[in-house]
C-alpha cells in the first residue's frame, strides 16, 4: 500500500501514518500476551487439577508452561508501545531477573519448580519481578484504555504474591485469586484480540518528539 493512501492522524506534536510495520509489531505484542495468557490459564487448571489427584507429573507439566508464559511476555515487552524509555526498559529487566531466577531455580532445585516456589515463600523475590513486568502492562493498559479486568489484576498480582511470601493469606484465598488471575486474563487477551489497532500504536508523533529529544540531548 502506498504511504499517500493510508489514513493520516493528527498527533500532539504533528501528523503521522501507521505503516504495516507498526501494524505487525501490535500483532507481535498481543501474540505474546495470548501466549502469555494461554499458558497461564493452562497452568492453572493442571495445578488444580493435580491438587484433585495428585500426579507428580502434572507439576512436572507447570515447568514448560512457565518458560512457555515467559517467553509469550518478552514477547510482549519487546513489542509493547510505551513513551517512556526508562520505564520500558525497566519492565524488560524485571521479567529478565524473574526469568533467570526461574531457571536457576529449575536448574539447582531437585523439585518442580511450581512445588519449589510454594514450598520457598522466599523465591517470590526473584521470580516475582517477571509478575512485576506483567503487572506493569496491565498497569498500563488501564492507564490507557480504562479496562476493567486490568483495573483488578493490577493489584491482584502483588496481593497474591506478597500475601504467599509473608503468609498472611489462607490457602483458599489464595486459590480463588489464582483463579481470578487466569480467568481475568484470558478476558484482557480476549479484549486485546478484537481491538482495533491504531490505539496500540498510539501517538507517533510523541515517540518521534521523545526520539528528537534525546538527539540533541546526545549531541551536547
Amino acid at each position: 500500500m502506498d504511504t499517500l493512501s493510508k489514513p493520516i492522524y493528527q498527533g500532539q506534536f504533528g501528523e503521522f501514518t501507521i505503516t504495516d510495520g507498526d501494524r505487525q509489531e501490535v500483532i507481535l505484542y498481543r501474540t505474546g500476551l495470548a501466549i502469555a495468557g494461554g499458558s497461564w490459564a493452562i497452568g492453572v487448571v493442571v495445578l488444580f487439577i493435580f491438587m484433585a489427584n495428585h500426579h507428580p507429573q502434572l507439576l512436572t507439566a507447570l515447568t514448560p508452561l512457565f518458560f512457555l508464559f515467559s517467553a509469550g511476555l518478552g514477547l510482549s515487552l519487546w513489542k509493547i508501545h510505551i513513551y517512556m524509555v526508562v520505564l520500558h526498559r525497566l519492565l524488560q529487566l524485571f521479567w529478565l531477573i524473574g526469568t533467570v531466577a526461574a531457571a536457576v531455580f529449575m536448574i539447582y532445585s531437585p523439585e518442580p519448580l511450581s512445588l519449589f516456589i510454594y514450598s520457598h515463600p522466599l523465591s517470590i523475590l526473584g521470580i516475582g519481578s517477571i509478575f512485576a513486568a506483567l503487572t506493569g502492562i496491565f498497569f498500563k493498559e488501564a492507564f490507557c484504555f480504562n479496562r476493567l479486568e486490568t483495573k483488578f489484576l493490577t493489584p491482584l498480582i502483588p496481593l497474591l504474591l506478597l500475601g504467599h511470601l509473608f503468609s498472611f493469606l489462607p490457602a483458599a484465598v489464595e486459590q480463588v485469586l489464582l483463579i481470578l488471575w487466569a480467568g481475568l486474563f484470558l478476558v484482557f487477551v480476549y479484549r486485546k484480540v478484537v481491538q482495533p489497532i491504531p490505539p496500540d500504536i498510539g501517538d507517533k508523533s510523541v515517540f518521534d518528539y521523545l526520539q528528537r529529544q534525546r538527539s540533541v540531548a546526545d549531541a551536547v
